[in-house]
């Protein structure tokens, strides 16, 4: 798959490049997790939790939090008013050892490394990381 934004010339996924871009392009930070959930939801399954906004009778496709259960991390991004809190814990023997709040870029950089490891196992995976990046936020 060679010159596709996933990977550059030397052949492997460019995880700085990937993250600037998927950080430039989403401004509107609701909008960025719909993209994530939109293009996750098949690869990762039970694995990515979406809580969206409104109620029982009314589903709304605006996310209120974005959770992903992923190598031995749980990784949440959870959007309150105009702000957005990021946290990653982390797990041991699937015992819960800590949790750390984190900027957007850092949370979007675990999460796109851990996809990409993943991507190299799994083509689901791989196709979902792929439509992010190209797909930008449309």
């Amino acid at each position: 798959m060679s010159g596709s934004s996933l990977e550059p010339a030397e052949g492997g996924f460019d995880l700085e490049l990937a993250v600037s871009t998927l950080a430039s392009n989403s401004g509107d930070v609701s909008l960025m997790l719909r993209l994530l959930a939109r293009e996750l939801s098949d690869a990762l399954g039970p694995r990515l939790v979406v809580e969206r906004a409104g109620g029982l009778l009314r589903r709304s496709e605006q996310v209120r939090s974005l959770q992903v259960d992923i190598d031995n991390d749980v990784l949440r991004a959870e959007l309150n008013g105009g702000s957005v809190r990021c946290t990653i814990g982390h797990s041991s023997g699937g015992i819960r050892i800590r949790s750390e709040q984190v900027d957007m870029t850092t949370w979007l950089t675990r999460l796109l490394g851990a996809l990409k490891s993943e991507a190299e196992r799994s083509e689901a995976t791989r196709q979902a990381l792929e439509h992010i990046m190209i797909g930008g936020t449309t």
